[in-house]
């Protein structure tokens, strides 16, 4: 199945028939790279309906309205799909809007059955299954995930999700139309050119480069990034599995797409990211001198081999906030940072 991707990036994820929760957790999950599971939801009733067509697709879908309405990016003709920010970047090239289920089935529809050629560009964006579609995830259910993962929904027509990553692991099954995903490991951050951190288009920071069309002059590093990419093409009833903190593009391309993802393990205080920018506050425009000395700190306790063992001459009950992992440890850690940030310590 060809997409017709530009030659920057011909190296492809690893491809596996479809496993069970057990293959997956053991020998998927763990290895921490991405792979495709051709035909993992080839089963799914919404999958069954989505090879009939697009009406068959909505009609299916609408099925299970009555629930919330549902977070729409609505984005002009002129942006052709791809919700980003404005060439300024005072502010985004779409807007957000509440619609129920049926009223954005019926406008995709209507675009696709009367095949018009360039339509504002629709998505909605993470729908939780359980508040928005409920009854989904009985219907379709996927027994990969975590049994706490909450089934959430993408739906729209041909758009484009800015280069991003995901905090946590990622299970993403294509349903309707075609999906094509581009990966970089975490390890290209610096050759993916950061958008701001603090005003980022839908939670986690994004690269200001388009995959599909580079700027290498603007972006020049990107060049750097490339030999690392991988392409996942999607088609209805294949899984991609998206470990965490992997960047990916991911690009829509039918007139009627559908793709449900899982999360897990989800660290929902955010912390890695809060340390990041607080140690870019208060470390980061230090002396070098002072830099060096704290980066030695952070090497002995957050990022060496041996953090462990960093407390290991300590009796147990004076090692607080270095002691082993654990809820006890972590409220302790809690406590001290409050403390700490608020100035009464």
């Amino acid at each position: 199945m060809s997409m017709d991707f530009p030659a920057l990036a011909d190296r492809r994820v690893e491809e596996r028939s479809a496993v069970d929760a057990g293959v997956f957790a053991d020998q998927i999950a763990a290895a921490e790279a991405p792979v495709i599971l051709r035909g993992q939801a080839s089963s799914w009733q919404a999958v069954e309906q989505a090879r009939q067509g697009d009406r068959a697709i909505a009609t299916y879908l609408s099925r299970f309205g009555g629930g919330k309405p549902l977070d729409v990016l609505v984005g002009l003709p002129q942006i052709g799909g791809r919700f980003f920010y404005r060439d300024d970047l005072s502010g985004m090239n779409f807007r957000r809007e509440r619609v129920p289920l049926g009223n954005l089935l019926g406008l995709l529809l209507k675009f696709a059955e009367e095949r018009v050629e360039a339509p504002p560009a629709l998505y909605a964006s993470a729908a939780a299954a359980p508040d928005h579609l409920p009854g989904w995830d009985r219907a379709n259910p996927m027994d990969l995930a975590p049994a706490d993962a909450v089934p959430r929904l993408w739906i729209g027509n041909a758009t484009q999700v800015a280069t991003h990553f995901d905090a946590s692991p990622n299970l993403a099954v294509c349903v309707a139309g075609r999906r094509r995903f581009t990966l970089f490991p975490p390890e290209q951050v610096a050759n993916l050119y950061l958008g701001p951190l603090d005003n980022t288009l839908a939670g986690p920071p994004s690269s200001m480069v388009d995959p599909d069309a580079p700027d290498l002059a603007r972006y020049p590093r990107f060049t750097d990034a490339i030999p690392h990419a991988q392409v996942a093409e999607l088609a209805p009833g294949d899984a991609l599995f998206i470990p965490a903190l992997w960047w990916h593009h991911v690009r829509a391309f039918d007139r009627l797409n559908v793709l449900v993802n899982y999360w897990w393990a989800y660290d929902r205080s955010g912390t890695p990211f809060t340390a990041l920018i607080h140690a870019m506050m208060s470390v980061r425009d230090l002396p070098s001198a002072q830099k060096r000395a704290w980066r030695a700190w952070f090497d002995h306790l957050v990022f060496g081999d041996d953090t462990a063992d960093a407390a290991a001459h300590l009796p147990e009950h004076a090692r607080g906030v270095m002691g082993p992992p654990g809820t006890e440890r972590t409220e302790r850690m809690r406590h001290y940072l409050l403390t700490i940030l608020s100035g009464r310590g």
